[in-house]
């Protein structure tokens, strides 16, 4: 079980006790800090609970990353710091991953906290690389059963470790966001599947660390969704995307008129308008920064890839979600 944490303040205490009750007896707690500033070290976490601690901020996926490499688990979970674990959680993920040996990670149930909404039930992915929570601000029962999804929100997941090993970790370069979307795809380009548990929920405090629409968020998720698509797309989604994300960002502006979405939102904190564009530039600007890395990826991506083209874009369609409700959202 591995826990990154930048703040190290009460929400992460709520999530270490809410670990303590779990029904699963037989893990452990790993709490990556990156807060630059021992931080967790003077949060007295209570017995049991190993610690790494970083420099600087290292990022959500690298953090994980060195908690799965200080572990030899045959099944490797991450959460939040801003989360709050049911009970039963990790028993319900464990069991539902144990049981199906062609699975190789389980989404949960994430509910947002004291709403009885949901978070996620999974992910869904568009057509230019935008990921969302599939069933965000819907009731937990339009999704009761145990059922196949697309990949699991990294807020609450569980992996297994013969697809890690085949496949390898979270991509460090992502830093922040949609590292799991990644993750996810791969996994799926190399046969594994995903579970949805419903049984296993979690709730959480929603964009506790960085807020739901800030100027880090705006520009990490513009440029790692660029980063997806650029690794995993097949040449006709990867033509294709372009123009997806141009409807897309006439959404935005369509719902920033209307006082909606993550555009309203972003100017809501006291953004003004222009600057989402200019993180939309320095998105782009940056991919092609990093062209060479990228290419080399999708080329490993391809080379352990188990379906075909037409599998993957069929998969994507079955577990799709619009510009307009990307935009909306």
């Amino acid at each position: 079980m591995v826990i990154p944490t930048l703040a190290a303040d009460a929400r992460l205490l709520e999530c270490l006790e809410s670990l303590r009750r779990q029904t699963q007896r037989d893990f452990e707690v790993i709490v990556v800090d990156n807060s630059g500033a021992n931080r967790v070290r003077d949060a007295n976490l209570g017995p049991g609970i190993r610690i790494v601690e970083n420099s600087r901020n290292a990022g959500f996926g690298a953090a994980v990353n060195q908690g799965f490499e200080a572990s030899s688990a045959p099944f490797l979970a991450v959460l939040n710091d801003d989360a709050v674990a049911h009970t039963h959680w990790l028993e319900r993920l464990v069991a539902a991953l144990a049981a199906r040996p062609d699975a190789g990670m389980c989404a949960s149930q994430v509910r947002l906290f004291g709403e009885g909404r949901l978070d996620s039930a999974a992910m869904l992915v568009a057509r230019d690389g935008s990921s969302k929570q599939r069933g965000h601000g819907r009731l937990p029962e339009d999704f009761p059963e145990t059922e196949e999804a697309l990949f699991p929100s990294g807020s609450a997941a569980l992996y297994r470790r013969a697809m890690l090993d085949e496949i390898g970790l979270f991509d460090g370069s992502f830093f922040l966001y949609c590292e799991d979307t990644d993750l996810g795809l791969r996994a799926r380009w190399a046969g594994w599947k995903c579970l949805y548990v419903p049984g296993a929920v979690v709730e959480h405090h929603y964009s506790h660390s960085a807020g739901r629409a800030s100027k880090v968020k705006a520009y990490y998720v513009e440029r790692n969704r660029l980063f997806v698509v650029a690794k995993n797309f097949p040449p006709r989604m990867l033509f294709a995307a372009p123009w997806v994300s141009l409807s897309r960002y006439l959404w935005h502006v369509w719902f920033l008129l209307k006082g909606r979405g993550s555009a309203a939102r972003f100017r809501a904190e006291g953004n003004a308008g222009f600057r989402m564009m200019w993180y939309v530039l320095r998105a782009h600007a940056a991919v092609l920064g990093q062209a060479g890395r990228l290419w080399k990826q999708r080329r490993e991506i391809q080379g352990k890839a188990r379906i075909t083209p037409a599998v993957f874009r069929r998969l994507i369609a079955s577990h799709s979600i619009s510009a307009r409700r990307v935009a909306e959202l």
